[in-house]
């Protein structure tokens, strides 16, 4: 088996190479590209995630799904709290130097804090402040809950979201969306 699958064809768990076809099939649902950001003794941190949804309007919860082998998340966790910053569509290098293991992620950036005390990443399209209320480990990702404090959409932007889709990046044509 293959990971180049004519469409229809099906693929089955018990199938000895069904961790990359799985993998392309997840990658035709198109995804929003954040970071979340914390502080844990004085140090700011920062991670891409690309798995991140909302859960609940009353109360207000998001989720987001994290590797279990993330050197960063950790340290986040241990705060409590933490903050989703959404992407535009021009911060793909931000994207990129947060997905690193790079030693100083936030060089040349000049974030603002939340109400919280979160990093906030200049110029994303909104950010969230959250409170960690759950946390289900789910096989090699942990699902984390969190309770939103504050939130904010600092301007308008012009830009649409930075979004992944098929392993690449990829941004909205207009304004508007077609039906």
């Amino acid at each position: 088996m293959n990971g180049n699958l004519a469409a229809g064809a099906a693929v089955s768990a018990a199938d000895s190479d069904f961790r990359r076809p799985f993998r392309d099939a997840l990658g035709h649902f198109a995804s929003g590209i954040t970071v979340l950001t914390g502080e844990h003794d004085g140090k700011r941190l920062g991670m891409t995630c690309q798995s991140f949804f909302s859960v609940s309007l009353e109360p207000p919860l998001i989720s987001v799904s994290v590797s279990q082998s993330s050197s960063t998340f950790p340290n986040i966790r241990s705060s409590g709290q933490f903050c989703v910053n959404v992407l535009t569509a021009r911060q793909r290098w931000v994207s990129d130097r947060f997905a690193a293991s790079a030693e100083d992620r936030w060089r040349g950036l000049e974030p603002a804090a939340s109400p919280a005390g979160n990093p906030i990443i200049p110029g994303s399209l909104m950010w969230i402040d959250c409170t960690i209320v759950a946390e289900h480990l789910s096989g090699d990702h942990a699902l984390v809950v969190g309770e939103v404090t504050a939130f904010d959409r600092p301007q308008e932007q012009s830009e649409g979201p930075l979004l992944y889709y098929r392993g690449a990046y990829r941004v909205l044509r207009g304004a508007e969306a077609v039906i």
